[in-house]
C-alpha cells in the first residue's frame, strides 16, 4: 500500500527532513499502523519508505530512501553501522547511546549501553511490532548479557502505545556499575531515571569537571555526575535535588569513588537558589542541569521563566571570574530562545558574562542536518566578569 503526500510533504522530504506530518498526507483506508510503505509525491514519484503512526501528528517517519526491503538484513546493518560508529569515537569504553533513533536511520529505536547490557526504548508502533526481530539483532551485535525494556516513555501515549518497563532478555543487575572519566556510577536500568541514566550528558560531566575550581554548587544533581567529577578538582562541592532517593545514590557514589568533599542536600533547587542568595552566599562554579521545562509548546512560555529564574540567580551566586555550566534538554526550546533567555537573566542580574563553550548530547547522540529536533539538548559555559 503506497502512501502518497502533499508537495509541501514531498519538498521537506527533499530537503532532508524525515518527518511528514499528518497534514500533509492522507492515509489510505485500512493501512495499519507500524507498517513500513512506499511514499510517493502527488506525480506518482518514489520518494523513499517510512513508519506508519496512525494517532500521533507525525503520519511518517522516513526509514529508507531506496525500495530495499524493510527487512531482518535491512536492521542487521544499520544496527552495525551504529555500533560501528560507537566503537570509532569511544575506543574501549563501554557507556554509551549505541542507537539514537532518526540520528542513525531508526525512527523510534532507542538503544543505551552500560557495559555488558542493554536499555531499550521502542518509541514508535513499528518498532514496537518488531521488537521479536530486534532483540535478536542487538544481543548478536553487542553480545549483550541482557536487556532492560524501557519503553516507559511518555511519548508513547502519542503514538497510542501503553508504557512498558522490565526485562525483556537474558539477565540485569541492579545496580550495574559504570565509568564517565575516571569515576565510577551505579545506575539501576529498571529504576533510574530515562534508560537509567543520563548518558547525553556524560561527555559534558567531564568537561565541567575541568572547569571546576574553588567552591562549587550542583543543582539538580540527581546521581551526581556533574558532582562528582567537578569534585575532584574543587575545594568542595554541594549537591542539591529534590529526590532523596537520588540523594542517596549521589552519596554512595561518592563513597564508591573515595570522595569526600561532596555535601548532599534534598531540597528544592528554587527555594534553596534564593535562600543563597538571600543569604549573600558566594560559589565560583555552578551548574544547572534542571528536567525539561518546556514538555510541549503551550509551557515553552512558562519554561522559559523557570530557566531565568534558575539561572538568574546562579549568576548572582557566582564570584567574579566563575564558571556556569548551563543546561537545558527541552527541545521546545531551541538554542536561539536558549541564549535569549540567559541575555535577560544576565541583564537583570547586572553581569558581565562571556560565553566559552557551546556544547550539546556527546558524539553518541548524532544529530540530522535537517532535523533540528534531534538537537535538543543546550549546554553552555558561561564565564562571569
Amino acid at each position: 500500500m503506497t502512501v502518497t503526500v502533499s508537495p509541501r510533504g514531498a519538498s521537506r522530504w527533499a530537503a532532508g527532513h524525515p518527518w511528514i506530518y499528518r497534514t500533509d498526507t492522507r492515509l489510505p483506508q485500512g493501512i495499519a499502523s507500524g507498517a513500513i510503505v512506499p511514499v510517493q509525491d502527488a506525480r506518482g514519484r518514489f520518494l523513499g519508505q517510512a513508519c506508519v503512526s496512525l494517532q500521533s501528528k507525525i503520519a511518517l517517519r522516513r526509514i529508507s530512501r531506496s525500495d530495499q526491503p524493510v527487512d531482518v538484513d535491512f536492521f542487521r546493518q544499520h544496527i552495525a553501522a551504529a555500533a560501528q560508529l560507537r566503537r570509532n569515537l569511544y575506543p574501549g569504553d563501554s557507556a554509551y547511546r549505541a542507537i539514537h533513533g532518526d540520528g542513525d536511520g531508526l525512527p523510534g529505536l532507542v538503544v543505551d549501553r552500560y557495559g555488558d547490557w542493554l536499555s531499550v526504548q521502542f518509541l514508535i508502533p513499528a518498532m514496537e511490532q518488531r521488537r521479536d526481530l530486534l532483540v535478536p539483532l542487538l544481543v548478536e551485535q553487542f553480545g549483550c548479557k541482557g536487556i532492560m525494556n524501557r519503553s516507559d516513555a511518555g511519548v508513547r501515549a502519542l503514538e497510542g502505545l501503553p508504557q512498558e518497563k522490565g526485562l525483556l532478555w537474558g539477565s540485569v543487575p541492579d545496580p550495574v556499575v559504570i565509568r564517565e572519566g575516571q569515576l565510577e556510577f551505579a545506575v539501576s536500568l529498571e529504576h533510574g531515571q530515562k534508560t537509567g541514566s543520563f548518558l547525553d550528558q556524560r561527555e559534558n560531566h567531564v568537561v565541567a569537571g575541568r572547569y571546576a575550581r574553588g567552591l562549587a554548587l550542583d543543582c539538580f544533581s540527581y546521581i551526581g555526575g556533574f558532582a562528582l567529577q567537578m569534585a575532584r578538582r574543587c575545594e568542595r562541592v554541594t549537591a542539591v535535588d529534590s529526590s532523596e532517593p537520588a540523594c542517596e545514590q549521589i552519596r554512595a557514589n561518592a563513597a564508591r569513588n573515595g570522595i569526600a568533599n561532596v555535601d548532599v542536600l534534598a531540597t528544592n533547587v528554587f527555594d534553596f537558589l534564593r535562600a543563597e542568595v538571600d543569604a549573600a552566599r558566594r560559589y565560583d562554579t555552578v551548574v544547572l542541569d534542571p528536567p525539561a521545562f518546556a514538555k510541549n509548546k503551550d509551557s515553552i512560555a512558562a519554561g522559559l521563566r523557570g530557566y531565568k529564574e534558575v539561572n538568574l540567580r546562579a549568576m548572582q551566586l557566582l564570584n567574579p571570574g566563575g564558571y556556569l555550566i548551563t543546561s537545558s534538554c527541552s527541545h521546545h526550546v531551541d538554542e536561539a530562545a536558549f541564549e535569549t533567555m540567559l541575555q535577560a537573566a544576565a541583564a537583570d542580574a547586572r553581569r558581565e558574562v562571556q560565553i566559552i563553550e557551546k556544547r550539546g548530547a556527546g558524539r553518541d547522540h548524532p544529530v540530522l542536518l535537517a532535523l533540528r529536533e534531534t538537537r535538543y539538548l543546550k549546554c553552555y559555559i558561561l564565564r562571569m566578569m
